[in-house]
């Protein structure tokens, strides 16, 4: 089988898209990238929406009128309400409000033009998730004082998992964002799509192998992203405002990026004691790293898996 790929830039990281075309040439090739195009533009849309970094996406916009419902378009009011939907189910671990301590640590650059990014305005120290109220019917978003959003786990999944959509008829296909991968039918060999997970310590080694079809992996790890004033890491335990020291990576699988994604952060905050019969109950598979390197996982990992 043939197939076609191409990866451009969103959301900070490159972005690459395939599929796989039979032997026949149907799709034609011009199908194949017309469906790549359809899938790039929803990387674009959701980060128009989700973004805060910069001033005129959705989000901020909803970040500058703290008090009053503010109706939102259909993908950010989904990305909002799931992230909601896991800080409840981690009682906390995971919060969408943490934006203003994650800026003040000096993740507060456009990666686009290098510009540091003014929220515009002073969040409340001890905001939290419940002080984000969501109402289906009218599709409005309350800020019930003064916050900063940040959806990063969140909004590249949902791009993912509505890029997916685009690329179905084709035997396989395959989305890759900054090494979270959602997969669908098989690779250009005709075998389930083969997944490296990266080794949190080892530059170029990997953990484990995965052999997939029709399912995402998302990992999160402190090796990411440092922080320019503390150098801690990325995630941020927004129980006690410091950088999570639990996990040294995350990988989860689960049926759709969005799932996979966010479910990975909050397991990094909540360590493997909790997160894994946290992560057994949501129905995903997933593969621990400790700072010191011992592995925990759930259940049925093993069976996806051949771990090195």
């Amino acid at each position: 089988m043939r197939g076609a790929r191409l990866t451009r830039v969103f959301m900070d990281t490159a972005v690459t898209v395939e599929v796989v075309q039979p032997d026949d040439g149907q799709p034609s090739a011009e199908a194949c990238g017309e469906a790549i195009g359809r899938a790039f533009m929803w990387f674009a849309e959701v980060e128009s929406a989700c973004s805060r970094f910069d001033a005129r996406s959705e989000l901020r916009r909803l970040t500058l009128s703290p008090g009053r419902p503010v109706p939102v378009s259909p993908l950010l009011f989904q990305a909002v309400n799931f992230a909601l939907t896991v800080a409840e189910s981690s009682g906390g671990a995971f919060d969408p409000t943490v934006g203003g301590p994650m800026a003040s640590r000096g993740f507060d650059r456009d990666y686009r033009t290098g510009d540091r990014h003014c929220p515009g305005v002073t969040a409340d120290a001890d905001a939290s998730w419940r002080d984000v109220l969501t109402d289906p019917e009218a599709r409005t978003i309350t800020l019930t004082r003064p916050l900063l959003l940040d959806l990063g786990a969140v909004a590249k999944g949902l791009a993912a998992d509505l890029a997916m959509r685009e690329l179905e008829g084709f035997p396989g296909s395959a989305v890759e964002a900054g090494g979270d991968v959602a997969v669908r039918g098989v690779n250009r060999q005709g075998q389930p799509w083969r997944i490296g997970i990266r080794h949190p310590r080892q530059p170029g080694a990997l953990c484990a192998i995965l052999r997939l079809s029709d399912a995402a992996v998302c990992t999160s790890g402190d090796y990411e992203r440092r922080s320019p004033t503390d150098g801690g890491s990325h995630l941020l335990d927004p129980r006690s405002g410091r950088p999570a020291q639990a996990l040294a990576s995350c990988s989860v699988v689960g049926p759709s990026a969005m799932l996979a994604d966010t479910l990975s952060t909050a397991a990094g905050i909540l360590g493997p004691a909790q997160a894994i019969p946290w992560l057994q109950g949501h129905g995903v598979e997933a593969l621990l790293v400790t700072p010191d390197l011992q592995r925990y996982t759930t259940a049925g990992f093993a069976r996806l898996a051949q771990c090195r």
